[in-house]
């Protein structure tokens, strides 16, 4: 099948990003300019529209008027997604040869990031729920705690990334834990590509943006949880720690010179919806209505895990025994697509769409799901990485590792090797294992149990630098 009917093909219910739900929340504006003739918005940068980068134009207006809106200082609009805002923002707060302090749970993009600009990642460990397999978010007294055992007073770190929410919608305070950041000199850069609609002023129960904590550079996905087109996303600025300048350099580096003037578009559209009526109408009645659903699920017996973002919805699999690929694979032949799976949990983004009826079909599918012939095949506990405790760092140099001389081993045979690539099952994108990294015994029997759990998505080999 070639990708044009594909796309255009009907689905069933599309519990997946992004979130305007295939095309049925899409701002009213963007819903009229793509029925306009095929093409009419693929325009070039002309000196009238501008472009993020630029002082003046149509962009650079509604990026001044989008940042005043949210409270920010500034803003760009961003048509590489979260990833490339990510890895730019990271450049700027970084310098070549330092040292950067993030979570276990880091997105591969930062990673990738640390291999273009010769930075050294400094991992802090993570609570891991190992009833489902996630990481848990941190808090003050953990990172405190961290800092007792080990000062880090001979790492040059130059800044420190967050990441809040997760996937599934884990949040947690980041006050303290920017605070605490900042105390030591470091600015602060808060991956918050699932939360942008926590950073809309509804009294609803939904965390703080991390725009409103102190936060130095916070990046939205606002395909992922705002109403923008696939690639839509923006970055924000907030305080003086950041040199805008620097920012913007970064920026037209890992940014296209000749950026889509329709995801420009489609990311006005999506933070200007939030500033009308109707707009905010919406969101607050998808949050109401999404936990009425999560209690109608509940009640019926389905398996659903708290999280802090009521537009996920985390069934949990092995509890009884199931992957949540699998049950994907099942769900998907009827209808059902979800958004992650994983070994222990299938995420479901519920959008901006209604879901009527959904209580009821997914409560009939799962009983139908127990009664299958799917095999039952994963255990109730899974164990953390081994490298998930206290401060750890890559014994080589990422950047050095990737550009090594490589060779390919069985990964049964690469203990006591170091790694040259990175193992990262995608979604969810969080990197099991990164250049540089060494190959103990416990990490590759870890390794190879991850393999057994992501059987479509770990390879049995492994590249590894390549002994002199």
């Amino acid at each position: 099948m070639s990708l044009i009917p594909f796309l255009s093909r009907k689905r069933g219910k599309s519990l997946f990003l992004p979130a305007h739900g295939r095309g049925l929340s899409l701002p009213n504006e963007m819903k009229s300019l793509l029925s306009k003739r095929a093409g009419v918005w693929d325009l070039p940068d002309l000196v009238e529209i501008g472009g993020p980068l630029e002082k003046d134009g149509i962009v650079a207006q509604s990026q001044r008027e989008a940042a005043a809106a949210m409270g920010a200082d500034r803003c760009w609009f961003g048509v590489n997604g979260a990833t490339g805002l990510l890895q730019a923002a990271l450049l700027s707060i970084a310098a070549p040869g330092t040292s950067v302090l993030m979570p276990r749970n880091v997105h591969r993009s930062l990673i990738q990031a640390c291999v273009l600009a010769d930075l050294n990642p400094v991992f802090f460990g993570l609570p891991f729920l190992s009833d489902r397999g996630h990481f848990y978010t941190p808090d003050k007294s953990l990172i405190q705690a961290l800092f007792e055992k080990s000062q880090l007073e001979d790492v040059n770190i130059s800044a420190a990334v967050l990441v809040n929410p997760t996937y599934q919608g884990y949040s947690t305070s980041l006050r303290p834990l920017i605070d605490l950041f900042h105390q030591r000199g470091w600015p602060v850069l808060v991956d918050e590509a699932h939360g942008a609609h926590f950073a809309v002023d509804l009294d609803i129960g939904l965390p703080d943006s991390a725009i409103n904590l102190g936060a130095d550079l916070i990046v939205h996905s606002l395909h992922k949880s705002a109403l923008g087109l696939v690639q839509s996303a923006v970055l924000w600025s907030k305080g003086d720690r950041v040199d805008p300048d620097s920012i913007e350099t970064c920026l037209s580096w890992l940014q296209t010179s000749s950026p889509s003037s329709l995801l420009l578009a489609s990311c006005e559209s999506a933070l200007k919806e939030w500033r009308t009526t109707r707009g905010l109408m919406r969101l607050r009645n998808r949050i109401e209505e999404s936990k009425i659903l999560t209690n109608a699920l509940v009640e019926a017996g389905l398996p659903l895990l708290k999280n802090d973002d009521p537009l996920k919805l985390i069934l949990h699999t092995s509890i009884e025994s199931i992957s949540g690929i699998d049950a994907d694979k099942w769900l998907s032949k009827r209808s059902i697509e979800a958004e992650l799976p994983e070994p222990g949990c299938l995420t479901f983004c519920l959008g901006y769409n209604r879901q009527r009826s959904l209580a009821k079909l997914l409560t009939r599918l799962w009983n139908q799901l127990l009664d299958s012939d799917l095999p039952r095949t994963v255990t109730p506990e899974f164990n953390p990485p081994p490298s998930n405790i206290g401060f750890s760092t890559p014994c080589m140099h990422p950047g050095i590792a990737w550009r090594s001389k490589r060779e390919t081993l069985d990964l049964s045979q690469s203990i006591g090797r170091i790694s040259a690539q990175l193992i990262c099952p995608y979604p969810p994108g969080i990197p099991l294992l990164i250049p540089g990294e060494k190959l103990d015994k416990n990490l590759v029997e870890w390794l190879l149990e991850q393999k057994r759990l992501w059987p479509e998505q770990i390879s049995a080999k492994i590249d590894i630098v390549k002994d002199q």
